[in-house]
């Protein structure tokens, strides 16, 4: 089977980051293709970033067919929807493959994100997924995307949030809320004695099991059927179906 991993900013070093973790909880049997978007934001850390990241997620998945699932790689999970409208595999958002793993390991779950002004997006995501029970709390480190990986205090700071995280809300399970987080998953969860979840390892292992029992997104007549065909205008002309 092949999944093709998305990271819907045009970073690559963080595309690097993310295909080390979607290797570390593959299946033999699963080929990884982990992709850079070619077109869209360095980063996405507003509505705006994120609207404009979204051209390139569909291009992505235009140009990697055939696969038997895709995971877009940024914890907003930009263009969702329209995604499964043009895919025909399952494709998943790493931030809803990361509520549905925390959900069950306890009574509820805390979120710790990169910027402050991301926690309303991933409050809406919260809902809409159906988890408002189970997500406890929702909480930001102040460290942009980027500064992931070149901040040598990000892992100390992001390990205190989950810390607190655990504490203040009284939740069992941490889900970090920033694909850049993914290599710090495993070493977090050891330091504050609970599970923490990362959304790439999570999808992935989402992806591949359901690629393994055959699934693919509901009907192809109803809401996720194929865009209709119409002319598209400007830079936008070639997404015309």
């Amino acid at each position: 089977m092949r999944i093709v991993v998305i990271n819907p900013n045009t970073t690559a070093s963080m595309t690097a980051v993310i295909d080390s973790a979607a290797r570390t909880v593959a299946r033999p049997d699963a080929e990884i293709v982990s992709v850079t978007s070619t077109m869209g934001p360095a980063s996405i850390e507003s509505h705006y970033d994120e609207a404009l990241a979204v051209p390139g997620v569909l291009a992505a998945i235009a140009d990697h067919p055939g696969a038997d699932g895709y995971l877009l790689a940024c914890f907003g999970d930009p263009g969702l929807d329209a995604a499964r409208e043009v895919a025909k595999a399952p494709v998943l958002g790493i931030a809803e493959a990361a509520m549905h793993l925390a959900a069950p390991l306890g009574r509820g779950f805390s979120i710790v994100t990169t910027a402050g002004r991301t926690i309303g997006r991933a409050a809406d995501l919260v809902g809409h997924y159906g988890f408002t029970r189970s997500c406890r709390g929702i909480h930001a480190c102040e460290i942009p995307v980027l500064e992931l990986e070149t901040d040598p205090e990000a892992l100390a700071v992001i390990t205190k949030m989950c810390a607190e995280a655990l504490t203040t809300d009284g939740s069992d399970a941490v889900v970090l809320g920033c694909a850049g987080m993914a290599e710090f998953a495993a070493g977090i969860g050891d330091d504050v004695g609970a599970p923490v979840i990362d959304g790439i390892a999570a999808g992935v292992g989402m992806l591949t099991a359901m690629a393994a029992m055959g699934l693919r997104t509901g009907t192809r007549t109803g809401e996720f059927a194929p865009p209709p065909a119409k002319p598209y205008a400007g830079l936008l002309a070639p997404f015309a179906q």
